[in-house]
């Protein structure tokens, strides 16, 4: 099974192209998306409601056997540590660190070391690295970094994406269309809700 994590605000094509190869690739039985509740290592408070990211996340996936939604980390306290978020899917799907394969970029391997016990990231799971464009992966400097990635890491292949949630987020804020950089579902709830902009509409909340 894979897990890839994120915000997803929004979620993309590149989000989705890495979970497709995650699972050509590795001849997965399911990709498991998981949108992040409070990333400890995000301070800045710049995403949408929980509730609108999960949406999107649905909409973009709706239809496709191959991956699955996850609200772990919405449905727990924080803080939200990835190494908590594998344990937990580990036991719920019955999975062993050897069949557990967490897809991330080669930006987050580069940056594992800053993350709460990245020995136990390594251990838990089989990291599944897909390169992203300006962030070359530095195998030694990985190991130098986290002694117990070593003989953890498979590379998966797939055409370089140049995009980011923080470049669509700016061109929706510019005025620009987001067609064809994120599914046609997930542009509808980013229109409908006009996400991004100084007139979002944000899920009716109960009393306080």
């Amino acid at each position: 099974m894979g897990v890839l994590g994120g915000t997803f605000d929004p979620i993309h094509i590149g989000h989705l192209l890495m979970a497709q190869a995650a699972y050509e690739v590795l001849s997965l039985d399911l990709v498991l998306f998981v949108p992040a509740g409070v990333p400890p290592h995000k301070r800045r408070v710049e995403r949408e409601d929980a509730e609108v990211r999960l949406a999107m996340v649905r909409a973009a996936i709706a239809g496709d056997q191959r991956f699955a939604l996850s609200t772990v980390d919405m449905e727990r306290p924080a803080p939200h540590y990835s190494v908590d978020m594998l344990t937990i899917l580990a036991g719920e799907y019955g999975v062993g660190c050897d069949s557990l394969y967490f897809v991330l970029g080669s930006d987050s391997l580069m940056q594992l070391h800053t993350w709460h016990r990245p020995d136990l990231v390594a251990r838990e799971s089989v990291l599944a690295v897909v390169h992203r464009p300006g962030y070359p992966v530095e195998l030694e400097v990985a190991y130098e970094r986290v002694p117990e990635v070593r003989e953890r890491i498979t590379m998966v292949e797939m055409p370089e994406v140049g995009i980011s949630s923080t470049l669509l987020r700016a061109m929706v804020r510019q005025g620009r269309s987001v067609r064809y950089w994120v599914p046609p579902a997930v542009e509808a709830v980013i229109q409908s809700r006009q996400l991004y902009s100084c007139m979002a509409v944000m899920p009716a909340r109960g009393p306080a």
